[in-house]
Order: C-alpha cells, then sequence, then structure tokens
C-alpha cells in the first residue's frame, strides 16, 4: 500500500477558556494551534503574550499593530466577553456560585491543493457540548435544548451571523497564510528516524517514527510484501516538542518462527508518497530496556509518553485552554448582554 494521491491541509484553531469558581487557575487561558503545533498561548494572570515558537515571536515584532491588537484581545476584550457571558448563563440557568467553565473552540482549516476553506466555531459550558456555528447555513445550532433561546438570539443577529462567516472564511485564511509563509521554514517536509522498540522478550515488536513533518504519513507491517490486518495495533500521530510529529504502530511477534522474522517489514510513508522507509523485523537491531538498559529510542519514547500525558491531562481537565487571539470572536460585551438577556427583545 503505497499513497497515490495527495491532500494536504493547513489549520489555524483557537481553543479558550473562561471559568469561575475555580481555584488556582486563571480566569481566562488559551492557546493557537497551527497545524497541530502550539504557537502562542495567553491567560489573564500573567499580562504578557508568549509566543511558543521562533517564527511566531518574530512575526509579531514584525507587525506592532497585530501584537498591540493580539494585547487587547487577550487581556481586555475577550476576558471581558467570557466573564459576562458566564454571568448571563448563570442567570440564564439561575445557577448558583459554584465551579463554572465556558469553551470555545474556532478556526479554520484549507486545502493547499484546492484552496477550499472550511471554519468551525463551537462552544462548550460545563463540559458539554453547546453551541456551534454552522456555516454554509449561516445559523447557530444548539446542541443542547438549553442553549435554544440563545440560539434564536443569536440567529436574529443578522449582522453578527455575516460578521462571522466572513471571519471564518476571509480574515482566519489569512491569518492561516501569515502563519504558512513566516513559518515556512518549519514546514518543510522531515523525514524520522524509525526504530524497533520491545520491553519484554513477550511484548509486541514496536515501529516508532519520530522527528517527521508533516502529520499525514502512514505506517503498516507487511508479511511477504503484504500489508497485515491481524496481530497489529496501530497508534495514532502525535505532536513532538519541537514541531514534528511521532507515530507507532505494534507487532505481536509471539508465535513467530525465528526463521520466519526476515519476511517481515515495516513501512513508514509520508503523504508526498516519495520518502518510504523500510525496516526489516531484525531481532538483532530491536531497542529493549532489558538488564535496565535505556537505548536513545527509548528515551526518546519514554519522553514522548510523558509529552503525550501531560497532553492528556491537559485537555481532560480543562479541554481547550489553548488560544491566543481568535479574529472570528466577538468583542463587545454590552452586545453580548443585549443578546443573551432573555428581558431584552
Amino acid at each position: 500500500r503505497l499513497a497515490c494521491a495527495v491532500t494536504y491541509k493547513h489549520s489555524l484553531k483557537y481553543f479558550v477558556t473562561g471559568s469561575s469558581g475555580v481555584p488556582n487557575i486563571p480566569e481566562f487561558m488559551g492557546v493557537v494551534v497551527f497545524n497541530g503545533i502550539q504557537v502562542g498561548y495567553c491567560d489573564s494572570n500573567n499580562k504578557t503574550l508568549k509566543p511558543k515558537q521562533d517564527w511566531a515571536k518574530k512575526m509579531l515584532e514584525t507587525n506592532p499593530e497585530k501584537k498591540e491588537w493580539h494585547t487587547n484581545m487577550c487581556f481586555n476584550d475577550q476576558p471581558n466577553f467570557f466573564r459576562e457571558m458566564i454571568f448571563m448563563l448563570k442567570q440564564q440557568f439561575s445557577q448558583s456560585e459554584d465551579v463554572h467553565i465556558l469553551q470555545r473552540i474556532s478556526g479554520c482549516e484549507q486545502d493547499e491543493n484546492t484552496g477550499e476553506v472550511t471554519g468551525l466555531t463551537q462552544y462548550g459550558y460545563n463540559g458539554e457540548d453547546f453551541l456551534e456555528f454552522d456555516l454554509k447555513a449561516q445559523m447557530w445550532i444548539a446542541l443542547k435544548p438549553e442553549a435554544d433561546i440563545i440560539k434564536l438570539r443569536w440567529d436574529a443577529d443578522k449582522v453578527r451571523i455575516k460578521h462571522k462567516a466572513n471571519s471564518l472564511t476571509q480574515i482566519c485564511p489569512e491569518w492561516l497564510k501569515m502563519c504558512v509563509d513566516n513559518g515556512k521554514s518549519s514546514l518543510q517536509t522531515t523525514v524520522p528516524s524509525v526504530s524497533l522498540l520491545q520491553m519484554t522478550p513477550s511484548s509486541p515488536v514496536s515501529c516508532h517514527a519520530t522527528g517527521f513533518y508533516p502529520d499525514r504519513a502512514m505506517m503498516f507491517w507487511r508479511k511477504d510484501g503484504e500489508e497485515l490486518h491481524e496481530g497489529v495495533d496501530p497508534g495514532e500521530i502525535l505532536p513532538n516538542n519541537d514541531e514534528t510529529f511521532q507515530m507507532s504502530v505494534d507487532l505481536n511477534v509471539l508465535s513467530f518462527r525465528p526463521e520466519d522474522w526476515s519476511r517481515y517489514e515495516c513501512v513508514f510513508q509520508l503523504s508526498d508518497g516519495e520518502d518510504v522507509i523500510i525496516t526489516r523485523l531484525n531481532e538483532t537491531v530491536i531497542r529493549t530496556n532489558r538488564g535496565g538498559k535505556n537505548t536513545n529510542g527509548e528515551k526518546s519514547s519514554f519522553n514522548s509518553f510523558c509529552f503525550l500525558l501531560l497532553w492528556i491531562v491537559c485537555n481532560s481537565v480543562f479541554c481547550p485552554v489553548f488560544f491566543v487571539l481568535d479574529p472570528t470572536a466577538p468583542g463587545n460585551t454590552s452586545e453580548l448582554s443585549s443578546r443573551l438577556n432573555p428581558e431584552t427583545a
């Protein structure tokens, strides 16, 4: 199995969390994620934008007006918007002063070949999906019955609907292009290192690739040139902390005869169809930790696991805690009040 058609998409996504009644964390937090990589962070406790990539830092430094706009949105408009919205929701639903969390994910994705743009905006409240914007229909969709009244008021605001659609189809793609242009040096195709790892003699052999870019790749085991579907356990593509990615696929070798090992191969291929790495199953090249010895490959895998664990914990507790500045977000809290208040026509 080799890739014959290539579809590559660039994405820019904003994740933001506003909260009340949660001790020891900022009321407002967020990150912007470009092509699956975190490129910036801000929160209401630290009044400084924190670019996470060198090219993102340079992009802000060379565009002071955008840095000023980002700063205002991150430490003024958006925290106020989320604070006011949580207050209105608590009134709307007659809720107490317990913990309440409002989340939003929004952004856009563009096909590099066709130029087709897709956009998304979705809100979650207290851990449940709440509202989402249907870009094609240009209307809000209530994901819970409690959100119906807000959906009706937001749909009635045709100016804001038009602004939302324009933001997702025009403004966000423009910002996405800026990220692509400024991050070109980090967007070059990178071929990974591929290793065979095994914890114990009875454990599966893991074919592990790390350090590749972009995150469009396939990896599989084959026997005598034919792809295997039984006895294999493919893993997800996961981010490293250097803008590259990693993935692995396990092969159960417990019943294999030694003379048959050479019939098995691990195949890694990037989406461009050109970079193919074939690694033959060979016991002499498998990296293990038997006898307490750790190889570089195992250290890399352990560090990657720790990174994944932190990612899972972060997402399970705060989910979208990632946002810097969302060009699609409303920023007028008085307007929000008039749209949410059920006493207002």
